[in-house]
This record gives C-alpha cells, sequence and structure tokens, in this order.
C-alpha cells in the first residue's frame, strides 16, 4: 500500500462493530453482533472493551446488549448539523451533467410548496419558462409529484385538494382528478423511486424528478432532468433515469439514509 494511504487496520477492522450496530435496529447480543461484522465473538469482544471506554458503545446491564453509545451520539450529532443537502448535491451537478445531458434542477420544499434553488442548463438546453424561485406544480410536474409522494401528507392536503379540483374544471385527463387516482399516481412514484412527466407541464418537455432522503427519512431534496421530448430517454430504466436515481441514492446515503 502507497505509505501515504497507509492507516491503522485494526480501527478499520473495529468499525465494521460500529457499522452493524448503526445499521441493527435494536441493540445486538455480542454473538449477533460478532457475527454482523465478521469476526470471532473473543475478538469482537476485545474491540468493544475499548469502545465503551471512549464511550462509543454501551452495554445493558440487564440484557447484556450493545448499542451506540453517548460518544457515537454526539459523533452523529455533529455531523448532522454540518450537512448541506443543497450545498452536497450542488457540487455533483457538473459531474452528473454528462451522463445525463439535459438540464438539472434542484428543488426543495418552501413556503408554497416544492420551489426551485438553482438551475444548470445543459448545452443542448430546452427553452423553458421556468426560474430560480419557481414553486412547480404538485400534479403536472415531475418535481410536484415527487414531493407529493413523499412530504407529509397533512402538510400538502390543502394544495392537492385544490389542484385535484381544478384538474377536474379543466377536464384534463392526463392528471389524477380523484383521490383514487391520485393515490395510483403517488403509490406508483414510491415504488418506482422516481417521478416523470412527459408533455404534461410544458408543451414538448419531459422531466424525472428523483428524491433525496436524510438519515431520518425525510425527503430533503429533489433532483430534476428535463428536456425535450425529441431527445429524453423517458424510459423508467434509460439513460436519463438510472443515472438520476443512482445519484439521488448515493447523496441519500452520504446524509445518513438507510435504504
Amino acid at each position: 500500500m502507497d505509505k501515504t494511504r497507509a492507516g491503522i487496520q485494526s480501527v478499520e477492522v473495529g468499525y465494521a462493530l460500529l457499522e452493524a450496530l448503526a445499521r441493527a435496529r435494536g441493540p445486538l447480543m455480542l454473538r449477533d453482533l460478532a457475527a454482523a461484522a465478521s469476526m470471532s465473538a473473543a475478538k469482537a469482544h476485545r474491540y468493544l472493551v475499548s469502545f465503551q471506554r471512549l464511550g462509543l458503545v454501551s452495554q445493558d446491564t440487564a440484557s447484556a446488549r450493545y448499542d451506540l453509545g453517548p460518544a457515537a451520539l454526539r459523533m452523529g450529532l455533529a455531523a448532522i448539523t454540518r450537512l448541506d443537502a443543497v450545498k452536497l448535491a450542488r457540487e455533483r451537478l457538473p459531474a452528473l451533467m454528462p451522463q445525463i445531458g439535459h438540464t438539472l434542477a434542484l428543488a426543495v420544499w418552501g413556503n408554497h410548496g416544492p420551489t426551485i434553488v438553482h438551475w444548470e442548463e445543459s448545452p443542448e438546453a430546452v427553452t423553458v419558462n421556468l426560474r430560480l424561485g419557481d414553486v412547480m406544480p404538485l400534479l403536472s410536474s415531475a418535481t410536484g409529484r415527487c414531493f407529493a409522494a413523499h412530504v407529509s401528507r397533512e402538510a400538502i392536503a390543502p394544495l392537492l385538494r385544490a389542484e385535484l379540483a381544478r384538474a377536474r374544471q379543466l377536464g384534463r385527463t392526463d392528471l389524477p382528478r380523484t383521490q383514487a387516482e391520485l393515490k395510483a399516481l403517488l403509490d406508483d412514484v414510491r415504488s418506482r423511486g422516481l417521478a416523470r412527466v412527459v408533455d404534461t407541464l410544458l408543451p414538448g418537455v419531459a422531466g424525472f424528478c428523483a428524491p433525496v432522503f436524510d438519515f431520518d427519512g425525510h425527503l430533503v431534496l429533489g433532483i430534476v432532468a428535463m428536456g425535450s421530448i425529441a431527445t429524453f430517454d423517458t424510459d423508467w430504466n434509460g439513460a436519463v433515469a438510472t443515472p438520476l436515481g443512482q445519484a439521488a441514492r448515493q447523496l441519500s446515503h452520504e446524509l445518513g439514509h438507510a435504504d
């Protein structure tokens, strides 16, 4: 190994125990924790003694089960407070642009709904009448559908009712007009992990929006790709959807979200 990259192997080995505890749904017995970290119980115990002294791990005296300790909590909270999801996402868009080849944007939940906060045009960008700060409709935009599928229903219920009523009033057959149709649409968004519109918000324009979640499973932003129907791959597993979804999942992982 390159000397400049040399580390302490025992630290890396011991980390497997902390990672196993972080992934577990609750405290673990020694044998189960050791198995999850792919090491013997005797070896795991030696690491756990040191981790307990540092406060990274705690052990319940009654059940003898191990869990993450107060020092691990403090470090986790410190890391969370320093995360800036939009900043992290913006840093990734330049590398994502060549893969997708279409305009990319970032949206967050604002006071009035999903709001565009960053816009990065492709050299072959389709002309769209959208600006930073624009609030996207919940039913006719990929961004809106993504947020509608993952934001608390109580927070968006009035907006959804208003848009459903407007869709009925306009006779829009390409939009959900009943609660049953809305449920089917949002269930589909959640199951696919992406929202899509084709010629729905803007004539001749298609778009995808991929959700990014934080450590607590809350939607923090959406990564949007948009382009002309003539060149935009609208397939759910196509050249746009696949890298977009991968980028969103990777960013979610970096924000502490566990799939």
